[in-house]
C-alpha cells in the first residue's frame, strides 16, 4: 500500500473550517487506499502571538524556554487535526516531534534533524490510523525539545517523506503551486507544472515562500517528488522533482529579495588566509553568507563585500568588528536599503548572453546594479531597495516568464520518460547514517587554464553592466564567473570575470575598449588560475563549507582572487602553481561528506 505524507501550513489550518478541510483531504487520501501522515504546523498567526508573549516577559528569553513555547503552537494544531478527523468517522492519532522519534542536535531554534525512529509511526498506520505529526519540532539526547528554524514543518515533512520511503510529499500551502515569481508582486506570474530540486533549491533560497531551502536539500537528497498544492481548491498544483519543465528555456523563474543588508569590510590585507579569518567568524554565529564579492586586490588591500539577511545583520557587524584588528582590516561598512533580484534555470549554462539580457533590461528600466555574483544556474544583482519592484519586473519580462516555454512537459509526460536511477544503497546508508541533514557534496572539481579580466574605476550607473557584456558577447567571449564590487575608489565599482585562457588576448583587447568608452581607470588581467568548485547539498545552511575551503587555502598558502557562491556551489579561483593540492586537501577535508 502506498504511503502519502502530506503537509499543512498554517494558513491551512488557521480556524475550525480548515482544519476540518484539512481532515477531510486526508481522510479521502486514505479513501483512495494511501497510508497517510499528516504534518501539521501551528494555526495561523498562533507563532507570531507566542513570539509576542515571551517579548513582553523578557527583552532577551533563553533559547531552550524558547523553543519549549514555540513547540506549542503545533501541538494544539495536531491535536485539533486529529479530532476533526475522529469526528469525520476516520481513525486518527496526533504525535509531537519527540513522539515521533526525530532526533536532533542541541541548536535551540535552529537544530538539525539527526535521525527519526520510524516503528511507532508505521504500528500506527498498520493499525488503520492516520498519523498527525507535529511539525517544527524534535527533541535532542538531553530530552530537551527543539524547534528547527524557518521552513520547519516542510522540513519535517520532506524528512518523514524520507525515512518511510513515501510515494509522494503533499505540500498543501495558500498558494496553488510554484510560480515563476511572487503573484503578490507580478500578477502576470505563471504557475509551473514542474521545477528542478536544483531550481527550487534556489528559488527558496532567494525568498520564495513557497518552500523552504532545508526541505528541498532533503528531497534532493532522498530523491523525494513534492507535490506543491492548495489548502482550498483541487488545481493540479506543481512537482518538485529531479527534471524540469523546458530544456530550451533559459531562466525558469526570478526572485526578489526585499530585506538584504550588504556587508563591505574595506582594506583587506591581500594576502592568504584573511577571507579565512572573516568568514569562520561569521560561521561561528551560524549566520548564512549569500552572495560574496572579494575584488582584486590594488597595492596589497582589498574590499570583501557579502549580503546577510537584515535581521542577522546587527550579529554580522559585531563579529566583524571584533576581529578588524586580527585581520589588519581598515573599517567595515553596510548598507541596509537594498534588495536582490535574481534569476535562475538549470539550462542557463548551456547558452551565451543570459547575462547581459539581464542587464539590458535593468538598465532600461533605469536600475542600477550594485552587485552581481553569477553561477551555473543563477545571476544574483544587488540593487537599491526602492527599485527592487521595477527590476523583477523587467527581468521577468524580458525572459518572458509569463509564457508557457514552447517545449514545456507536463509531470505525466516526464514520469513516463524518466527512470529511476538513484542508488538504492547509498539511499539506505545515508538514512541510517546519524545525521539525516549532515553536508552531502557532490563533487569537487578543478578547473584549469582559466584567466581573469578586472575592469577597475567602473562608473555606478545603470547602464554599464549591459553594455559592458553585450561587447564582450558580440567579441564571442564566453565569460565564466562574474563578480562586481565595490572597489574603495570614489564610489566607483569593480567588475571582474573569468574566461578560458586562450580568449585572455582578445578579452583585453575587448575590455580595454570598454575601459576607454566609458572612462574606466584601467583594465588588469591574472593568468594561469584556476577555478576551484565544491558542489553539493545544504552549502548555504551549512556555514561551515566556505571556511574548510578558506583553511585548506590558507594551509597551502594560496591566496583567493575571486568568490563565487551559490545554493549549490562555493566557487574560488586561485592561481594555478598549487591548485592540485588544493583539490587533494579538500577531498580529504570533506572525506566524510562526499556522496
Amino acid at each position: 500500500m502506498s504511503l502519502i505524507v502530506q503537509k499543512f501550513g498554517g494558513t491551512s489550518v488557521a480556524d475550525v473550517e480548515k482544519i476540518r478541510a484539512a481532515a477531510r483531504k486526508a481522510i479521502r487520501a486514505q479513501k483512495q487506499g494511501h497510508r497517510v501522515v499528516m504534518v501539521v504546523s501551528a494555526m495561523g498567526k498562533n507563532t507570531d502571538l507566542l513570539l509576542k508573549l515571551a517579548g513582553d516577559i523578557s527583552e532577551n528569553p533563553p533559547a531552550r524556554e524558547m523553543d519549549m513555547l514555540l513547540s506549542t503552537g503545533e501541538q494544539v494544531s495536531v491535536a485539533l487535526v486529529a479530532m476533526a478527523i475522529e469526528d469525520l468517522g476516520s481513525k486518527a492519532i496526533s504525535l509531537t516531534g519527540g513522539q515521533i522519534g526525530m532526533k536532533t542536535d542541541d541548536s535551540f531554534s535552529k537544530a538539525r534533524i539527526q535521525s527519526i525512529s520510524t516503528e511507532r509511526i508505521e504500528r500506527l498506520l498498520d493499525e488503520g490510523n492516520i498519523v498527525v505529526a507535529a511539525g517544527f519540532q524534535g527533541i535532542d539526547d538531553d530530552l530537551n525539545i527543539t524547534t528547527l528554524g524557518r521552513g520547519g514543518s516542510d522540513t519535517t515533512a520532506v524528512a518523514l517523506a524520507s525515512v518511510l520511503g513515501a510515494d509522494a510529499c503533499e505540500i498543501y500551502t495558500d498558494v496553488d503551486g510554484v510560480y515563476t515569481t511572487d503573484p503578490r508582486l507580478l500578477p502576470e506570474a505563471r504557475r509551473v507544472e514542474v521545477i528542478s530540486y536544483d531550481e527550487m533549491l534556489e528559488l527558496a533560497s532567494l525568498g520564495s515562500g513557497v518552500m523552504h531551502n532545508r526541505s528541498i536539500e532533503f528531497a534532493k537528497k532522498f530523491n523525494v517528488p513534492i507535490h506543491v498544492r492548495s489548502s482550498f481548491s483541487d488545481t493540479e498544483g506543481t512537482m518538485i522533482v529531479a527534471e524540469t519543465e523546458s530544456q530550451t528555456a533559459p531562466v525558469c523563474g526570478a526572485a526578489m529579495t526585499p530585506s538584504e543588508s550588504r556587508v563591505t569590510v574595506l582594506g583587506v590585507p591581500d594576502v592568504p588566509g584573511k577571507s579565512l579569518q572573516i568568514f569562520s567568524a561569521i560561521a561561528d554565529k551560524k549566520i548564512a553568507v549569500d552572495m560574496v564579492v572579494q575584488n582584486v586586490g590594488d597595492q596589497g588591500k582589498a574590499d570583501v563585500s557579502f549580503t546577510v539577511r537584515h535581521d542577522d545583520l546587527k550579529a554580522t557587524i559585531k563579529a566583524i568588528e571584533n576581529i578588524l584588528p586580527l585581520i589588519g582590516a581598515h573599517a567595515v561598512t553596510f548598507d541596509d536599503d537594498v534588495s536582490k533580484v535574481s534569476v535562475v534555470g538549470v539550462n542557463m549554462a548551456q547558452q551565451t548572453n543570459v547575462a547581459s539580457t539581464m542587464f539590458r533590461a535593468l538598465a532600461d528600466a533605469n536600475v542600477n546594479i550594485q552587485m552581481i555574483t553569477t553561477s551555473e544556474i543563477k545571476i544574483s544583482t544587488i540593487v537599491p531597495r526602492s527599485q527592487a519592484s521595477d527590476a523583477l519586473r523587467a527581468v521577468h519580462e524580458v525572459f518572458k516568464l509569463h509564457e508557457k516555454p514552447t517545449d514545456a512537459k507536463s509531470w505525466n509526460e516526464i514520469r513516463e520518460a524518466r527512470t529511476e536511477n538513484a542508488d538504492i544503497e547509498t539511499l539506505v546508508s545515508r538514512l541510517q547514517d546519524d545525521a539525516l541533514e549532515a553536508l552531502t557534496l557532490t563533487g569537487i572539481s578543478l578547473t584549469k587554464k582559466q584567466a581573469r579580466v578586472t575592469l577597475r574605476g567602473v562608473p555606478d550607473k545603470p547602464g554599464i553592466a549591459a553594455d559592458v557584456f553585450e561587447t564582450i558577447g558580440k567579441a564571442e567571449i564566453f565569460v565564466d564567473m562574474i563578480v562586481q564590487g565595490y572597489d574603495g575608489v570614489d564610489g566607483s565599482t569593480s567588475v571582474s570575470f573569468t574566461v578560458n585562457e586562450s580568449d585572455l588576448g582578445k578579452s583585453i583587447e575587448t575590455a580595454t575598449a570598454i575601459c576607454k568608452k566609458h572612462g574606466m581607470r584601467d583594465v588588469q588581467q591574472g593568468k594561469g588560475i584556476s577555478k576551484i568548485t565544491v558542489s553539493g547539498i545544504g552549502l548555504r545552511s551549512h556555514t561551515h563549507v566556505a571556511t574548510v575551503l578558506f583553511k585548506q587555502l590558507t594551509d597551502l598558502g594560496i591566496n583567493v582572487e575571486m568568490i563565487g557562491t551559490s545554493e549549490l556551489q562555493v566557487n574560488a579561483v586561485v592561481q594555478s602553481d598549487k591548485s592540485d593540492s588544493a583539490l587533494d586537501n579538500l577531498k580529504i577535508a570533506f572525506q566524510n561528506s562526499l556522496a
